[in-house]
């Protein structure tokens, strides 16, 4: 299994990012997807999270800002982001939690995509 995240870019604050993490390779379902993200100097943190049944939960940085969603046909997770502002500068990475078709239920990464917010 295989996760290609795209989406990152840069963005004055106020701006709007949307990020798409697509799973590929021998799966049967996908239980939790979320989204990290890594500022220099400090750990990965969870940005948003979405599990099999749609709940939703985000780290309390994100305030309304933020939307998760998941289109389960496509393997694909999405994490609209808006008002952006600098202090979310980071390296977003999804994550998925995958049950494969070998019969295992294994955790992956995406590689991260860049996100830069500055005027």
């Amino acid at each position: 299994v295989q996760l290609q995240a795209s989406g990152g870019g840069s963005v004055q604050p106020g701006g709007s990012l949307r990020l798409s993490c697509v799973a590929s390779g021998s799966i049967v379902s996908i239980n939790n997807m979320g989204w990290y993200r890594q500022i220099p100097g400090k750990q990965r943190e969870s940005v948003a999270r979405i599990i099999s049944g749609g709940s939703t939960y985000y780290g309390d940085f994100v305030k309304g800002r933020f939307t998760i969603s998941r289109a389960d046909a496509k393997n694909t997770v999405y994490l609209q982001m808006n008002n952006l502002k600098s202090e979310d500068t980071a390296v977003y990475y999804c994550n998925m939690i995958v049950r494969e078709a070998r019969g295992t239920i294994n955790n992956y990464w995406g590689q991260g995509t860049q996100v830069t917010v500055s005027s």
